[in-house]
């Protein structure tokens, strides 16, 4: 059997630990026939981790609760909610906890069970410790003579306090980021998309949790002035809690977007700066060819001329003229002078 404490309360003190659900109703009922005013304050706590399919539905066939919460306590994977059937609530809470390494939020879940007289808790992950929320109720008998309200106070209250140091976890994984961005690691867009996924999920345990507390603040209104005022504090301190926990989420949310954003206009602009420099680079080297290209062209037109006369041919014009020498010369150097001013003139040099 899955059940990992069973107790039976009376008047906010452990009065029996029963080693059975069966046991645990025997003693419940002779408590409630014990006390004369009806037992108000009376109630049992089972505590189930990981209960298979058959361990569920005999836990429910015990305590009449309905099919439709049966079926999603045997599913799981249930979005954080409050569900009342007859007399019964169904609370489903998904506590978190942060794994720095891995920069991954692990999200659990916790259904509870909440009649008149029992409280059912069912853990399908080894966080949070309730025994540490059930050992903190016991030490203080007048919270927990407040009944059933008083454990979904606690859990809710302890799951709530998890959340900070996922909170904190996130918080220092973000400002890593930030410093990542502006030295320009290529590594950092990978980064920030997990973290938002991660964020997101974290987001989905913690904003329905509003929709759980605005119920509670509708019943609380209902009842009217109660002997419970003290819980109803403590309730609010809790909703508080909450409140700033879902704020601080929604904050991580956009300030991960705009951390993303200026990260690809940062990319984008030490692209942009690439390829300024690229072209720059580029121009350069063009002006060195026009430079090249142009005293090529110049040394090539003397060339030209110097090479026709240059050929060893016994009949060629002006090879016994007088003047054929500096007509040569003077050729070669109008024609180098001609095109180093076309050149000058057009800025290639």
């Amino acid at each position: 059997m899955s059940v990992i404490d069973n107790a039976v309360y009376v008047d906010g003190r452990r009065a029996a630990a029963p080693g059975s659900v069966d046991g645990a109703l025997a003693e419940l009922h002779r408590c409630r026939r014990d006390q004369h005013d009806g037992a108000s304050g009376s109630f049992c706590w089972i505590g189930m981790l990981r209960p298979d399919h058959d361990e569920i539905r005999e836990v429910a066939k015990e305590f009449d609760l309905h099919p439709l919460a049966v079926e999603d306590t045997v599913n799981a994977h249930q979005r954080p909610k409050m569900e009342r059937y007859g007399d019964t609530e169904f609370v489903v809470l998904r506590p978190a906890r942060y794994v720095d390494h891995d920069e991954v939020v692990q999200i659990g879940e916790v259904h509870l069970f909440l009649g008149p007289d029992f409280v059912i808790t069912v853990r399908h992950a080894v966080e949070p410790e309730l025994g540490e929320v059930r050992e903190r109720l016991e030490n203080d008998p007048e919270l927990l003579a407040h009944g059933p309200m008083a454990v979904l106070y606690a859990v809710l209250d302890r799951v709530v306090d998890d959340y900070a140091p996922v909170l904190d976890g996130l918080q220092d994984d973000i400002d890593q980021i930030e410093e990542q961005v502006f030295r320009g690691d290529p590594q950092v867009s990978r980064r920030i998309y997990q973290l938002t996924r991660e964020v997101i999920a974290f987001q989905r345990a913690v904003e329905p949790l509003q929709e759980i507390f605005g119920e509670l603040r509708g019943r609380f209104a209902k009842s009217g002035p109660s002997p419970d005022l003290e819980l109803r504090r403590a309730m609010r301190d809790v909703i508080d809690h909450a409140t700033r926990v879902r704020e601080r989420v929604e904050g991580f949310r956009d300030l991960l977007g705009n951390i993303l954003t200026v990260n690809a206009t940062l990319v984008a602009q030490r692209q942009n700066e690439e390829m300024t420099r690229l072209t720059e680079a580029g121009f350069a080297q063009n002006e060195q060819m026009k430079k090249v290209s142009s005293w090529a062209a110049i040394l090539f037109a003397p060339s030209l001329i110097a090479g026709i006369y240059g050929m060893n041919f016994e009949h060629m014009p002006e090879l016994s003229w007088t003047f054929g020498y500096p007509m040569a010369f003077g050729m070669m150097l109008a024609l180098a002078l001609v095109l180093y001013t076309m050149f000058r003139r057009n800025g290639w040099l």
